[in-house]
C-alpha cells in the first residue's frame, strides 16, 4: 500500500523540552490517520545541553527517522531543508522584568526620537523658515507660537502614527508595521547565518 506523507518543516521552532518530536518542528499531513499519529510522536533528537541555545539540523535527519519508522513511506518535503531548534528552558513568567524592559525601551525610543527630531529641526533651521514664511504671508513677525508651529507639531505626530501603522493595540490597516517587517527580516537573516555557519566545512576560515 502506497503511504504518502507531506512534510513542512519550520525554519525555526522554539521548544522547552530536551526531547524534540516531529510535531514540535513541523507540520505533516497524510490520508492515513495512524501514520500521522506515529510520525507526530516520532522523536527527532535530544538537546545535548541544559543551557538555552540554538541547534541547526537538516531535513535528512528527519527523513532518516521517518524511514526507520516505515521504509515504505513516500515523503514530499514542502518546507525547509535546514531548520533551527531554539531551546529555551521552561521558567515561570517574570512580569516585573517584562514591564521594566518595556518601560526602558519606551523611554529610550521616546527620548531618542525627540532628540533626533530636535537636531533635524536645528540642522535645517525650521524655526527660521517658519518665521520667514509667516512674515511673507502675514506681514508681521512670528512670536514662535503660530498656526505653522501648531500644524507642524500635530502633523508630525499623526505622520508617525500613520507611518508605523500602529497605536496601542489599534492598527490602521491589516498590513504589518514597518517595525514588524524589520524584525522579521532580522530574524530571517539570523536564521540564514546560523544555518550557513553550521554548514561551513572550512574550520580555519571565517568572516568574524
Amino acid at each position: 500500500m502506497n503511504k504518502t506523507l507531506y512534510l513542512k518543516l519550520n525554519q525555526i521552532s522554539e521548544i522547552h523540552e530536551k526531547r524534540v518530536y516531529l510535531k514540535d518542528i513541523a507540520e505533516i499531513y497524510s490520508d492515513d490517520p495512524a501514520l500521522m499519529a506515529k510520525c507526530l510522536a516520532l522523536k527527532i533528537r535530544t538537546v545535548p545541553d541544559d543551557h538555552n541555545g540554538r541547534y541547526v539540523d537538516s531535513v535528512i535527519t528527519v527523513l532518516e527517522k521517518i524511514y526507520e519508522l516505515d521504509p515504505q513511506i513516500q515523503i514530499n518535503n514542502l518546507g525547509e531543508t535546514d531548520f533551527i531548534i531554539d531551546f529555551q528552558k521552561p521558567r515561570p513568567p517574570r512580569y516585573l522584568s517584562a514591564w521594566l524592559k518595556t518601560a526602558a525601551v519606551c523611554l529610550i525610543s521616546f527620548f531618542g526620537a525627540a532628540f533626533a527630531i530636535m537636531t533635524f529641526n536645528n540642522d535645517v533651521s525650521v524655526t527660521d523658515a517658519f518665521d520667514q514664511i509667516y512674515l511673507l504671508v502675514t506681514g508681521t513677525s512670528s512670536d514662535g507660537f503660530t498656526i505653522l508651529e501648531i500644524s507642524y507639531s500635530i502633523g508630525l505626530g499623526l505622520g508617525i502614527v500613520v507611518f508605523f501603522n500602529h497605536f496601542a493595540r489599534w492598527k490602521i490597516t491589516t498590513d504589518p508595521t514597518p517595525l514588524e517587517v524589520e524584525m522579521r527580516l532580522y530574524e530571517e537573516n539570523v536564521c540564514k547565518t546560523l544555518i550557513q555557519n553550521a554548514g561551513r566545512k572550512e574550520s580555519g576560515v571565517d568572516v568574524s
